[in-house]
């Protein structure tokens, strides 16, 4: 992805992206019921790379299936490009754990961007200490095979009721994931930026100026646009 879009999204919170998007007619992007396994302080950004679970058959899925090099699940973590985000299909179900701390280090140290799942993690906690964004519903310890199939990589999926195709750009912050579109990603970089900067100065104008919401967020009345041109000027933004 555009390395200038990248620094951009990771500035931005995904509230801001979710408007953005919200003017472009798209309303279900956010990837609902996930949220982040220790805070890293800053967004994870980074194009997806899909891995989908069906429901586990019991005849398919013995602990024998790890040994197999061609498991979907091991050549996902295996596969998934520098940079990239890998997000699961978990079917929204926490019951079995969609990969461990293991499967997650190795992730890491290929330079995976992150890890987001509809499921649950086991070893939870010490992902939580990992350097790599993880974000995931709760723990969870079984192992997926009790409840899922890794099935398919690298091909359209759902995630927490939001469609994620590969290569669409992925950013987590500290409360959420939204998925964007990868034809429009740099626009929408462009305008939640923008956004951004006047959201700070409505924040200003209300904790120190006591000013009303009423045309000032959204900008309505010519004075606060003109206000606002001025504190941009005199912040450098």
């Amino acid at each position: 992805m555009n390395e200038a879009t990248r620094e951009k999204l990771t500035n931005v919170s995904v509230a801001t992206l979710a408007t953005a998007l919200y003017k472009r007619g798209l309303r279900h992007q956010v990837i609902q019921g996930v949220h982040p396994i220790g805070w890293k302080g800053k967004n994870m950004v980074g194009p997806a790379f899909t891995l989908r679970y069906m429901p586990a058959r019991e005849d398919r899925n013995q602990l024998t299936e790890f040994r197999n090099p061609q498991h979907p699940q091991r050549v996902a973590i295996e596969t998934c490009p520098e940079g990239h985000v890998l997000v699961m299909d978990s079917r929204k179900q926490a019951d079995a754990a969609s990969a461990g701390d293991i499967l997650i280090r190795r992730l890491m140290k290929r330079g995976g961007a992150g890890v987001v799942t509809d499921g649950g993690f086991r070893d939870a906690a010490v992902i939580a200490d990992l350097e790599i964004p993880a974000y995931h519903t709760r723990p969870s310890s079984p192992t997926n095979l009790t409840n899922n199939e890794a099935i398919a990589i690298n091909e359209p999926i759902g995630c927490g009721d939001a469609p994620v195709f590969p290569g669409d750009v992925i950013v987590g912050d500290a409360d959420c994931v939204i998925v964007i579109p990868a034809e429009i990603a740099d626009e929408v970089a462009d305008e939640a930026v923008e956004m951004t900067v006047y959201e700070d100065f409505v924040v200003e104008q209300v904790m120190n100026e006591g000013q009303a919401i009423i045309g000032l967020y959204p900008c309505t009345k010519d004075e606060n646009r003109e206000k606002f041109e001025a504190w941009r000027k005199a912040q450098g933004r």
